[in-house]
């Protein structure tokens, strides 16, 4: 096994978490990214406000940044965090029709929050999922991934 394959498992190759007790205290930033496609009905009812559930996009943001928070008890390996800023912003894309999604997570700490925005990212793509279904079911969520990182001794990486 490679160094990175193999640091959430130990020698007898049972999942531990990782040991971050000697890692720098750094500055760490992520920016995560997704998408949810949908019908021009469900998009309009999104970007006017007009869904019977609500304001979609506010509701979606507030989802998102509770995942974020919470990105500890729901990914099993994943340190517990104490995050200094979660944003997400919403694009609407009329030609698509879809909403473009973006987490962007903050802290200063021992480990990095990458897996915190794409949970943020995720949970307000199934917010508006939620809130959108009887307008149409037939909405998909796709594409979220990883665009930036900065922080750690690995450094900056970008997509």
């Amino acid at each position: 096994m490679s160094e990175a394959r193999s640091s959430h498992f130990d020698s007898q190759g049972r999942a531990q978490m990782v040991d971050v007790g000697d890692k720098a205290v750094t500055h760490r930033e992520a920016i995560a990214r997704g998408s949810i496609r949908l019908s021009a009905d469900a998009f309009q009812a999104v970007v006017e406000g007009s869904a019977k559930k609500g304001d979609v996009l506010g509701v979606a943001r507030i989802a998102g940044i509770q995942a974020a928070k919470r990105t500890g008890e729901w990914i099993p390996l994943c340190h517990p965090l104490a995050l200094e800023s979660v944003e997400i912003e919403f694009q609407p894309d009329r030609a698509g029709p879809s909403i473009g999604i973006q987490a962007r997570t903050r802290i200063t700490a021992k480990t990095g929050v990458e897996m915190e925005a794409m949970l943020a990212v995720s949970a307000a793509a199934l917010t508006i999922y939620d809130m959108c279904k009887s307008i149409d079911r037939g909405m998909v969520i796709g594409d979220i991934c990883l665009v930036h990182k900065s922080g750690g001794k690995s450094g900056t990486w970008e997509r």
